[in-house]
């Protein structure tokens, strides 16, 4: 079993355009209680390299396209998020980096609740130990 869930966003549209919905509950699978968007990276910066004890994401690249890492503490695998279609679910307990980001990435973050320091874990070290003893 793969430890990536990708979530496949159904494409509305016409002549005018294209509109992706987004909906809490439906094609999310939580109630949204967070929306945060990263833009302007750097080059050559990463960003993540952190873990959620309770918090779920979901993230969409709604314009570029960076690299996911994902780690459970067992296995890692990388995806490519290159589309406004293309969401990655980051459940709980899931080490994650962003890597590689395009100058017109924009990657759009959905979360599960609000923001809460103390359900970050960000040393890697600490995280190992924590799924070891799960």
């Amino acid at each position: 079993m793969s430890l990536t869930e990708l979530i496949e966003l159904k494409v509305m549209g016409d002549e005018r355009g294209k509109l992706v919905a987004l909906e809490g509950g439906r094609n999310i699978p939580f109630d949204i209680k967070r929306v945060y968007y990263l833009t302007d990276t750097v080059t050559g910066i990463s960003r993540g390299f952190h873990a959620h004890r309770q918090l779920e994401q979901i993230a969409i690249c709604v314009s570029g396209r960076c690299r996911m890492l994902m780690d459970d503490g067992v296995s890692r695998e990388e995806v490519w998020l290159d589309a406004p279609d293309k969401a990655i679910r980051i459940g709980r307990m899931i080490w994650h980096e962003m890597h590689d980001f395009s100058s017109d990435c924009v990657l759009l973050v959905l979360a599960s609740d609000h923001y809460d320091e103390s359900d970050y874990i960000r040393s890697y070290p600490a995280f190992l130990e924590l799924t070891r003893n799960a």
